[in-house]
């Protein structure tokens, strides 16, 4: 499987380090209670079809997320997690 690098290019997916869906660039408030963070650190879906996932790139420390069919593994785009968070 192949990756696009927002600074590198066309990388192979060993290069990557795969940390999750991208539920965690939604974190609760400050101000949230017990459950709010409880659901945020241990509760994911998972979900088979099209997922946004965050990914870190070893070689330049890029964070990145890529959507990724579960099923086929086929990538269908990657964004600089900055800007996805935004």
């Amino acid at each position: 499987m192949r990756v696009a690098c927002p600074f590198c290019g066309d990388r192979d997916r060993r290069e990557f380090t795969v940390q999750g869906d991208d539920t965690s660039l939604r974190r609760p408030g400050r101000d949230a209670g017990p459950l709010a963070w409880h659901d945020y650190v241990h509760l994911r879906d998972n979900p088979a079809g099209r997922l946004h996932e965050i990914w870190h790139h070893d070689p330049c420390g890029a964070w990145v997320v890529v959507e990724r069919d579960t099923v086929t593994h086929a990538v269908h785009g990657v964004t600089l997690a900055r800007e996805a968070a935004r």
